[in-house]
């Protein structure tokens, strides 16, 4: 190994190179629900990860790591750099999963400085202008809807095989699971950027193995003997991993490996594996101790001399990924107003733990509700301690399953930690109130179609097709919720309601037969039976008001409305009513400016 003092003159001649040579390319490859220890390489007893093991031996590894608890939070702080709750983005429904469109992400950042970008798979971020990933700064586009195959703003019927996805706004089938077509498409592009010699920044986010659980059939039988709900997470691991040694075969064949900084982590705890092999750790997804947040992450770039299996045991989290990959590629075109909330790590990356790295507090949460609530499922964490809730304090060098609460023997450090939390809170709070509003009558995106899964109110929308094919949600009463939007000109617009969404165009009123299941541990959405209801009338409400209400016509599959919108917010809360007087929100609603 070479000496630090040489190391660090090889890594500034690569660094001063930069401007003048080719930048490295990025390929990062985040899944969904995989926590720490669902990895052979973290200590798994019997989960099958040998390309992810493989990497992990010749890579720079992040053992104290942490992010967001759950998917949409730890994605945008990933791509920002900023606090979750800055962005406008702490809960994963409720319109509170949208990326506020002030925030600037790596994906227009590294393309600002010469890179061409590409995500492919779970995006999570919003679904409508100007909260897509083509209006983050990614050239090209490959996703499901929602937050996994088989939600609500996801293409009707989808369950993991054979589907229909989103190509740069066009709907495209597939022929293989998931996670294999978002690979395919991130491959692909990935040849394309080479043999056009441009940097690339390749975002493959596989929804896998966020529930339901399911994989092709000889990944369950790779692990005989075990549950079908294990065989089916293990297998879409395996699968993933499969798909990580495609593509760095496919890096290495293009001649482009050794200048491409390739990068896997995870988007939260495991959501499954908990109970059966935690890495020591308390609990999993969504949960504040380090279970719900500590996260794999390795970085591997032989052009920058990361080659070599070196553990970095010092605090660090999903916000400092973006200033550090700015600093890794030499990126210099950066808005002078721009501030991170995290800071670039890459002293550490060389360096490591022996580096005179400066002492400072981290936090996390996890709010999933409509609105934040201060201290709410939260984590302040230092090298040493880790503050829960506000009240427990955890000693996580001496007790890293934090099951001793010493709060009471160490008051300073509570109070400490507690100051931190306080002065952060005030900063952020103001900000919670700015509404992420979708567009309406934008050049860019004419064409709304909103979901119920974006319904703001305090209860759960209906997030899945599962609950749309049920009713789950809203049989009780009133439709409480509604579409936050803003329209971009005064001026007639046309408002579609739909019970089933335009690609099903099934009539309001009728049920639907529910599909066959798929091999995996769980019962596709889709296999849920259509409920039928009675719904004699439908009634557009903008801003708490009623504006219009007519019949529903036998076998009709939408009723539309045309109204006048004044220039800016308003609240949008279509219903369907039954005879009964009933009201359910309408699932789907399509907004276009009249012709």
């Amino acid at each position: 190994m070479k000496p630090i003092h040489l190391l660090f003159l090889s890594l500034a001649s690569c660094m001063s190179l930069l401007s003048a040579a080719e930048r490295p390319n990025i390929v990062f490859v985040i899944t969904d629900d995989q926590g720490y220890g669902d990895l052979a390489c973290n200590g798994h007893p019997y989960v099958k990860t040998p390309a992810i093991d493989k990497l992990h031996s010749e890579s720079v590894v992040l053992d104290d790591y942490h992010v967001a608890p759950t998917c949409s939070p730890t994605r945008c702080g990933l791509l920002t750099g900023h606090w979750t709750n800055r962005t406008g983005v702490w809960h994963t429904v409720n319109g509170r999963s949208m990326l506020r469109e002030n925030e600037i992400t790596i994906a227009t950042l590294l393309k600002d400085n010469g890179y061409t970008t590409g995500m492919f798979g779970k995006w999570h971020l919003g679904d409508n202008y100007p909260y897509r990933p083509e209006d983050r700064g990614f050239d090209e586009v490959y996703k499901h809807g929602g937050g996994g195959v088989g939600q609500t703003p996801d293409l009707w019927n989808n369950n993991y095989f054979d589907g229909r996805y989103f190509h740069n706004g066009e709907i495209v089938d597939a022929k293989v699971f998931c996670t294999d077509v978002f690979f395919d498409y991130g491959i692909k592009f990935i040849k394309d950027s080479a043999a056009a010699k441009k940097p690339f920044f390749a975002y493959i986010a596989t929804n896998a193995p966020h529930g339901p659980l399911h994989c092709p059939q000889e990944y369950m039988d790779m692990y005989p003997g075990k549950t079908a709900k294990e065989q089916a997470f293990y297998g879409m691991v395996t699968n993933v991993d499969d798909n990580v040694a495609r593509t760095r075969k496919i890096l290495d064949e293009l001649g482009i490996a050794d200048n491409t900084i390739f990068i896997f982590t995870t988007d939260n705890g495991t959501a499954f594996g908990k109970d059966i092999y935690n890495a020591g750790m308390r609990d999993g997804k969504g949960s504040p101790y380090d279970g719900g947040h500590r996260v794999p992450f390795m970085m591997y770039w032989p052009n920058g001399e990361l080659t070599v299996q070196k553990s970095v045991k010092t605090l660090t989290a999903f916000v400092d990924i973006v200033p550090t990959l700015l600093d890794l590629t030499g990126s210099e075109k950066i808005p002078a107003d721009l501030k991170f909330d995290g800071k670039s790590i890459k002293e550490l990356i060389y360096k490591g733990d022996s580096t005179d790295w400066p002492a400072r507090y981290l936090i996390t949460d996890s709010q999933r509700v409509r609105d934040p609530i201060k201290w709410k499922d939260s984590s302040v964490m230092s090298e040493q301690w880790r503050l829960i809730n506000g009240e427990e304090l955890y000693d996580i060098d001496k007790d890293p399953g934090q099951k001793n609460d010493v709060a009471a023997a160490h008051p300073e450090q509570v109070q400490a930690m507690r100051k931190f939390y306080d002065d952060w809170w005030a900063e952020l709070e103001p900000t919670f109130s700015q509404t992420t509003e979708i567009y309406l009558g934008h050049p860019d995106a004419p064409i709304v179609s909103m979901t119920g899964h974006d319904w703001i109110q305090e209860q759960l929308p209906p997030w899945n097709q599962g609950h749309i094919r049920r009713d789950a949600e809203t049989d009780d009463g009133v439709h409480e919720g509604h579409w936050a939007v803003k329209a971009v000109e005064a001026g007639n617009y046309t408002f579609e309601m739909r019970r089933w969404p335009a690609e099903a165009d099934e009539p309001i009123t009728a049920g639907l037969p529910g599909l066959p299941n798929v091999p995996g541990g769980d019962k596709a959405f889709s296999t849920t039976p259509g409920t039928a209801f009675p719904f004699t009338k439908a009634t557009l409400r903008i801003d708490g008001k009623d504006i219009a209400t007519q019949p529903i016509p036998d076998g009709a599959t939408h009723v539309t409305f045309t109204a006048e919108l004044s220039k800016g917010s308003h609240e949008l809360s279509p219903v369907f009513i039954t005879e009964d007087g009933k009201e359910v929100g309408a699932y789907y609603l399509i907004v276009a400016p009249a012709e």
